[in-house]
């Protein structure tokens, strides 16, 4: 993989693909730029296609003391559009993909942004009397903090009981069997530092960018899971109703990651947004 040089020091990896206007892949906690791997060939041949490993993610070896929040990786994709002058890009964020971007929203705003593709994800990840369109819709701060004492004892199991605990059955379902795939998925999270991924999550919990989108002035395009690990359709329709310029996508029987289960329809989708071309918008 190639790299860049973060502001503070940190070495930040990425792969690029293709050529033309550029499409910058933002993928979720735990995970890295190979979610996007399916994706290279239908978009490459018309976009620069460029996907990280988020600081403290992957491969990364972290080689600064610096805490990888939610605003310090909003600052690493702010190196990265402006280090390689990257201009009318199309921004696809997954999760905690998402959360980045709302947070260089916030901090340097869209002048290099053209367009958004906001994969499941909520504005608030933990719920309280006020809102309940968070985590489970039922995930509040004394739950959140039990589940990061969780993360400190067995990182990887934390991980795995989070997806399983939702509100996706076959997820659960999928956990208990504990088949080949959960212990690949185990296996691959007991591999990972947990001390920089766990205080990645306490930022992500911390933020709140309820305020951020009615203030996005470039078209956003949403997708989320019918089956949603995390999130219900509630979830999706007030984000898409908060956004200006938002049309959602809600794939049917797939969960938090949509656009691997269905992953033909969601290029298709992209590139048709991408082109502006309106997609079936289903609202």
């Amino acid at each position: 993989m190639d790299h860049f040089i973060a502001d503070d020091g940190e070495a930040i990896h990425f792969a690029a693909s293709g050529d033309g206007r550029p499409m910058v892949m933002l993928h979720g906690w735990t995970s890295t730029h190979r979610d996007w791997n399916p994706f290279v060939e239908a978009f490459a041949g018309d976009h620069r296609v460029i996907r990280w490993d988020a600081r403290a993610h992957g491969g990364h070896q972290l080689q600064t003391d610096t805490v990888p929040t939610v605003q310090r990786m909003a600052r690493d994709l702010h190196n990265l559009m402006t280090g390689f002058d990257l201009r009318d890009a199309v921004v696809v964020g997954h999760s905690m993909g998402v959360l980045t971007l709302w947070q260089y929203l916030r901090d340097h705003g869209s002048d290099r942004i053209a367009q958004a593709v906001l994969i499941d994800q909520s504005p608030k990840l933990v719920t309280d009397e006020d809102w309940a369109h968070g985590i489970y819709a039922r995930f509040d701060w004394a739950r959140n903090v039990v589940f990061m004492r969780e993360l400190e004892r067995d990182f990887a199991e934390a991980v795995l009981r989070l997806g399983a605990d939702g509100l996706n059955e076959r997820a659960r379902e999928r956990y208990l069997e504990n088949g080949d795939s959960i212990e690949v998925f185990r296996q691959r999270m007991r591999k990972l530092k947990a001390k920089p991924l766990i205080d990645c999550w306490a930022s992500l919990t911390a933020a709140d960018y309820r305020d951020v989108l009615p203030d996005i002035n470039v078209p956003v395009l949403l997708v989320y899971g019918a089956e949603s690990n995390f999130y219900t359709l509630e979830t999706a329709h007030y984000v898409r109703d908060a956004i200006p310029d938002a049309s959602l996508l809600v794939y049917p029987g797939v969960d938090h990651a949509p656009h691997l289960w269905a992953r033909e329809r969601f290029s298709q989708d992209v590139l048709a947004f991408a082109g502006r071309t309106a997609p079936a918008v289903c609202r």
